[in-house]
């Protein structure tokens, strides 16, 4: 068989729950910067999005400029960058990327990896696994002459994701020219079809990202991490059992499954065969693979 179509494939991650257990700024920035425990932050922030009728990303974002002017450590890039640093990543995650390539490889797919998260730019550029990502679309700060977050410059939620799909599509690696990505392009053009793209994320916030890729031809696979799976509270792990069963039943994602990217695990077995299949129908559209 050919290997020599070529076809641009996307890899799209979600990061905190996807890539990394958790989130990002739980494992460092909120207890050692901020001097709170993720329960206490996460609860200020659902309090103050109810109070002022707010969206929660940008919430979050302004809590952890304010709490950390509070006690006189200002948020900079270079300290969020920091907290970045070896986060940890779920089983796999580090030799993923390039095992994944090579398998592509083999089935003529150039494949390129994306994250768009609700998450901090900063520390998921900062991460072990940023220099894998083609692009990072992230939420991030705007800083003032003295270095300090002031502002967001980009907040990621879960709606605005689905944005962030059609950059991808198109070709658009920034966050500020909107020109191209709402000008009409033909799908023979589109330097991603979604056909090619596998979306991969875990949980509520990522639902319309799954649904849509799956309704235009892509692939979507909800993955969870696998000590929630076998929480010993048993009504937590009820819940988050019926939430996994309920993605699939309601047509979100093709796949539920373990958060292991392991070689051989179930997750890396279902990618290899989507990115299977996407080879087989790049080539029948182009007539490059016979078989």
């Amino acid at each position: 068989m050919s290997t020599s179509i070529d076809a641009r494939t996307a890899l799209v991650y979600d990061f905190d729950g996807t890539l990394a257990p958790g989130n990002i700024q739980e494992h460092r920035l909120i207890p050692q910067h901020l001097k709170l425990t993720p329960r206490e932050f996460w609860a200020l922030v659902d309090r103050e999005k109810q109070v002022h009728d707010a969206d929660e990303i940008l919430v979050y974002l302004r809590l952890l400029v304010q709490h950390a002017a509070a006690l006189g450590q200002p948020l900079t890039e270079s300290l969020l960058n920091g907290y970045g640093v070896g986060t940890p990543l779920f089983e796999g995650v580090s030799s993923w990327f390039d095992r994944i390539d090579s398998y592509a490889a083999t089935r003529g797919l150039r494949l390129e990896h994306y994250v768009i998260s609700s998450g901090n730019h900063e520390m998921i550029s900062h991460t072990d696994i940023a220099h894998a990502f083609h692009t990072i679309f992230a939420s991030r700060y705007v800083y003032d002459q003295q270095g300090h977050a002031v502002w967001p410059a980009v907040a990621i939620n879960y709606t605005t994701k689905t944005q962030y799909l059609f950059r991808i599509n198109k070709g658009v690696d920034n966050n500020w020219n909107n020109e191209p990505v709402n000008r009409w392009l033909p799908m023979a053009e589109r330097p991603i079809p979604f056909s090619r793209m596998i979306y991969i994320g875990d949980g509520d916030t990522d639902i319309p990202s799954m649904k849509m890729v799956r309704l235009q031809g892509g692939f979507s696979i909800a993955v969870f991490d696998p000590k929630k799976w076998e929480s010993p509270d048993t009504a937590e792990r009820a819940r988050f059992k019926t939430k996994a069963y309920n993605l699939i039943a309601e047509d979100r994602a093709h796949f539920v499954l373990p958060a292991d990217y392991s070689e051989g695990s179930q997750l890396d077995i279902a990618v290899k065969g989507v990115l299977g299949r996407i080879a087989r129908e790049a080539g029948w559209r182009d007539g490059s693979v016979g078989g």
